[in-house]
């Protein structure tokens, strides 16, 4: 298993401290609204809905260095065009280790 680290947005900071916070400070307060959106979403059943939170959810997924969980994300994203929850149970695990991970950040 694969897990969350800094190194890209260490790339983006480029040292400068005050931007390496603000981009973690991001991370912390945009992911959990967008993970509660995505169980609501979930909830009621709005597959263009829940497609459009795992894009969001995406973007996190890949600034937290998860190549592999990018993929998995990407794929889940993809299925849920077709009206498929397959991937489901894979995503909302990188959903568990990316919650841990920010409340050590």
């Amino acid at each position: 298993m694969e897990f969350p680290n800094l190194e890209y947005i260490n790339q983006l900071a480029g040292g400068d401290t005050a931007i390496k916070k603000k981009l973690i400070h991001i991370i912390k307060t945009e992911f959990p609204e967008e993970k509660k959106e995505y169980y609501r979403s979930i909830e009621i059943g709005l597959f263009p809905r829940i497609e459009e939170n795992v894009h969001r959810v995406k973007h996190k997924i890949s600034i937290l260095g998860l190549t592999k969980g990018y993929e998995i994300a990407n794929a889940f994203e993809y299925n849920l065009r077709k009206l498929d929850l397959k991937g489901k149970e894979d995503f909302e695990k990188i959903l568990i280790v990316i919650t841990q991970y920010i409340k050590t950040i």
